[in-house]
C-alpha cells in the first residue's frame, strides 16, 4: 500500500518479492476478500483493500500508543516519591541517593522531609511518607524495618585534644572527660552508658544533644567529647572541625529503611530501596578503607 509494488515492498522489510506475494495471497485467504487488483507486475489497492489498511493503521497508532504508555509507566513518568530523614542523613547520604537515582528516572518528583527521630517516625507509620532513612539503635513499633548496614560508634573530638594522639579509644581513655550525650532514656544513651558502666569509668556530663549535628557542634566547640555514628562523624568532619577516631568496645547501630505497615511496597519504592542499599554500603566499604589501622 505504501510502496505500490512488492519489489519496493520487499526490500523496504528486508525480504525476498515472492514472500511479499504468498504474505499477501494469505492475508486475502484470512480476509477474504482480495486486496488489490493485479495489473501484471502493478498492484492497485482495491476498495476493500483500502478501507482494510485504515484500520491497519489506526492499530499501529494504537500500538505505537501502548509502546509509548508502558515506557513512560517503566519510567516512572510523573510519579511522586516521599522519604523521610532526620536532618543529617536528609542532607547527607539520602540526598546521595536521591541524586543517583534521579540520574536513572528524572521524571519522578522526589519530595524530601527531614524532622527529628519522632516526626519521621509518625510520617512513615502514618504513611504520608513511602519510606525513609534512620539510624537505629532500639525498637521501631508499628512500622516495617529493614536494616541495610549495621555499624559501631565513632569517637569525635575537638581538634588538638590530648586523646587526638591514639590510634584507638577506649572506655578507660574517657575518664573524668567532658561528655556530650543524646537524651537521657534514649536506646542509644542508654547503650553507650552501658558500656561506661561495664568498664566502671564516670564521665563528666557537660551537655545533651538530640541531633549527630548538634553533638558534633558542640565538641567542635571545644566543650567535650562524644560517641556517635561513622557516618554523621564523617558529615561533621569538615563541617564542625572534629577529630574522628574508632571506639572499642563496639556500640553498634544500625542504618535501616522504614516503610508503611501493612503497605504493599510500589515497585517505584523498591527501585529507590535499591539504590539506597547500593550507595550505603558504597559509602560504609569507603568508611572502612578510611579507617586507621
Amino acid at each position: 500500500m505504501m510502496t505500490g509494488s512488492m519489489t519496493a515492498a520487499a526490500r523496504r522489510v528486508h525480504t525476498s518479492q515472492p514472500h511479499v506475494s504468498r504474505l499477501i495471497a494469505q492475508l486475502e485467504a484470512i480476509t477474504q476478500f482480495p486486496l488489490f487488483d493485479r495489473n501484471g507486475s502493478r498492484l492497485s489497492p482495491t476498495q476493500d483493500g483500502s478501507r482494510f489498511f485504515q484500520e491497519v493503521e489506526k492499530t499501529f497508532i494504537g500500538l505505537a500508543g501502548l509502546e509509548s504508555a508502558a515506557a513512560s509507566i517503566r519510567s516512572f513518568s510523573a510519579s511522586r516519591l516521599s522519604v523521610a530523614a532526620m536532618p543529617r542523613l536528609a542532607g547527607g547520604i539520602l540526598a546521595r541517593i536521591v541524586a543517583a537515582f534521579k540520574t536513572e528516572y528524572p521524571d519522578v518528583m522526589v519530595s524530601i522531609h527531614s524532622g527529628n527521630a519522632s516526626a519521621v517516625h509518625n510520617w512513615i507509620s502514618s504513611g504520608f511518607c513511602d519510606t525513609g532513612l534512620a539510624m537505629l539503635s532500639g525498637d521501631s513499633p508499628g512500622i516495617q524495618v529493614e536494616p541495610v548496614l549495621t555499624m559501631s560508634c565513632v569517637a569525635v573530638l575537638p581538634k588538638g585534644h590530648r586523646l587526638t594522639k591514639l590510634k584507638k579509644l577506649k572506655p578507660a581513655d574517657f575518664a573524668g572527660e567532658p561528655f556530650i550525650a543524646f537524651p537521657s532514656a534514649t536506646p542509644l544513651r542508654e547503650k553507650i552508658d552501658a558500656v561506661f558502666k561495664a568498664a566502671k569509668v564516670e564521665r563528666q556530663t557537660v551537655a545533651e544533644a538530640g541531633l549527630g549535628s548538634s553533638v558534633c557542634a558542640l565538641v567542635g566547640a571545644g566543650l567535650g567529647v562524644a560517641l556517635i555514628n561513622p557516618l554523621a562523624a564523617r558529615e561533621e568532619y569538615e563541617a564542625n572541625g572534629v577529630e574522628v577516631r574508632p571506639f572499642s568496645p563496639s556500640v553498634p547501630v544500625t542504618v535501616a529503611l522504614l516503610y508503611p505497615p501493612y503497605h504493599t511496597r510500589t515497585r517505584l519504592v523498591s527501585v529507590f530501596s535499591r539504590y539506597a542499599h547500593q550507595l550505603m554500603n558504597e559509602e560504609m566499604a569507603d568508611l572502612k578503607a578510611r579507617a586507621p589501622r
